[in-house]
């Protein structure tokens, strides 16, 4: 009983952090990738930069923007899901 009323009251925080978080740890990969040499988006992304590639810099970051941007509604629509008092007008 009182994990049905309190759960669903403390998982909203919850849901508030974790969902840039997650968006977060993705885009700060990047800085990972190039420290030690994983080939990915962020050497490219660094490769772009040093090369004054700007259509890959812009790409790059268009989709790091969207990437924030989808973990930001997914967090309002857990919102509705965990509590059916929050209206998503």
């Amino acid at each position: 009983m009182i994990f049905k009323h309190a759960l669903r009251n403390s998982l909203i925080p919850v849901i508030t952090y974790a969902g840039p978080q997650i968006a977060y740890i993705i885009t700060g990969s990047m800085v990972i990738e190039t420290i030690f040499t994983i080939g990915g988006l962020g050497s490219k992304f660094v490769s772009a930069i040093n090369n004054r590639d700007y259509t890959m810099i812009m790409a790059t970051t268009i989709f790091l923007a969207t990437l924030m941007v989808i973990a930001n509604l997914i967090c309002d629509l857990l919102y509705k899901a965990v509590d059916p008092r929050i209206k998503l007008d």
